[in-house]
């Protein structure tokens, strides 16, 4: 049976999405029977080793499923706002789409725009929040449901969706938490939004943050504080555990072994101390310590 949303006469909405952050959210909307009329993500790109022209996890998913989803992939969303505009869409959904949206196109939809960010705002706004909140400390995370403004993460809150940060969760675990969390929300709560039900909340200024956008550079460990980590300097374990958690796959941690690049793929404290699990002498394969 039909989710109650096809049964409203103003359902129809464009969903702008591109990694697989946003396909962990379509895919709980799909799942709910909410189906988008269109799917706006970034062109295809080469990837790999060999640079094949790929196309983004979004669109493989519609192409997988065979959904009938229109797929645009503009350079520049500006190039396509009259289309949108011919559609008079009711709402959008915007997920990791990746490029900035500017106020004429989040004024197309007669009901706004619904973003959904993966920090609880208006804690780490910006481009890295899981990042950030693991480097930070933080013993809690999620995604937040929020009307879109034309500035970055800022318009007031519909809902949000909690994800606690355990000692050993990496940006890897946590993500797919936090997404399908928030993809599992916003199918909770459109019937409502779209009956005007809810009353958004303006975000409180005074508690906001605001992440970058983490290089290489950023995944640095001096081999002197990686050695103290490594005896028992608690501050500097600690440190040198949330950096590897939060940053182990993208933008990676790594330090000087010998004159050599080495990476840091997995490690845990205990008792105070650094243990390496998991690490990576340059030219060679991960091993295990």
């Amino acid at each position: 049976m039909l989710n109650s949303l096809f049964m409203i006469p103003y359902s129809k909405f464009v969903f702008f999405g591109t990694p697989i952050f946003a396909r962990l959210v379509l895919e709980e909307l799909v799942a709910a029977n909410m189906l988008p009329v269109a799917v706006v993500c970034n062109p295809d790109r080469p990837a790999g080793r060999h640079r094949v022209i790929t196309p983004p996890d979004i669109k493989k998913y519609i192409l997988e499923k065979s959904l009938s989803i229109e797929i645009l992939q503009p350079e520049d969303p500006s190039q396509i706002t009259e289309h949108l505009s011919q559609m008079a869409p009711d709402f959008f959904v915007v997920a990791a789409y990746g490029k900035v949206l500017k106020k004429n196109i989040l004024d197309i939809p007669r009901l706004g725009t619904i973003g959904i960010h993966s920090s609880l705002l208006p804690k780490y706004r910006g481009t890295s929040p899981i990042h950030g909140a693991i480097m930070a400390g933080e013993t809690e995370t999620g995604a937040t449901l929020f009307v879109m403004d034309d500035k970055m993460d800022h318009g007031p809150i519909l809902v949000e969706h909690k994800v606690p940060i355990m000692q050993n969760d990496t940006h890897e675990t946590l993500f797919p938490k936090i997404w399908s969390g928030g993809g599992k929300m916003l199918a909770k709560i459109l019937p409502d939004f779209l009956d005007g039900k809810i009353k958004p909340i303006v975000q409180d200024e005074t508690k906001a943050t605001y992440t970058k956008k983490f290089t290489s550079a950023d995944g640095f460990i001096e081999p002197q504080d990686l050695e103290e980590a490594l005896n028992g300097d608690e501050k500097k374990a600690i440190a040198a555990d949330r950096k590897i958690r939060a940053f182990s796959v993208e933008p990676g941690v790594w330090t000087l072994k010998d004159g050599k690049r080495m990476k840091l793929l997995e490690a845990e404290l205990k008792d105070g101390k650094l243990i390496l699990k998991t690490i990576q002498n340059e030219g060679q394969k991960p091993i295990k310590v």
